[in-house]
């Protein structure tokens, strides 16, 4: 069973700092690019951050400095550093990959809930 399982959110005070994680399982982690998304209360969908298979980088402007990416093949997990973070970061986090084969797919996490607060 194909599973993305996302932990470390919390509530943290502005400028402080979170790791999330996200556990991956039933797949082939290692060649799947993996993507962080957000979604802040009452907003959209916000792409944050992917991973290439090769360990390729690219954030939104948003987060660039701040967040940095990076997975672990031998774990299966993917991680996504943040710090400084604003009030403006609080959001569910959602860990998600694609494939096309047989046909076009995604694959989300439960999300974890990300709320920067004083």
């Amino acid at each position: 069973q194909v599973q993305l399982v996302e932990s470390g959110g919390g509530l943290v005070q502005p400028g402080g700092s979170l790791r999330l994680s996200c556990a991956a399982s039933g797949f082939t982690f290692s060649i799947y690019a993996m993507s962080w998304v957000r979604q802040a209360p009452g907003k959209g969908l916000e792409w944050v951050s992917d991973i290439t298979s090769g360990g390729g980088t690219n954030y939104a402007d948003s987060v660039k400095g701040r967040f940095t990416i990076s997975r672990d093949n031998a774990k299966n997990t993917v991680y996504l550093q943040m710090s400084s973070l604003k009030p403006e970061d609080t959001a569910v986090y959602y860990c998600n990959f694609k494939g096309d084969y047989p046909k076009y797919f995604e694959v989300w996490g439960q999300g974890t809930l990300v709320t920067v607060s004083s």
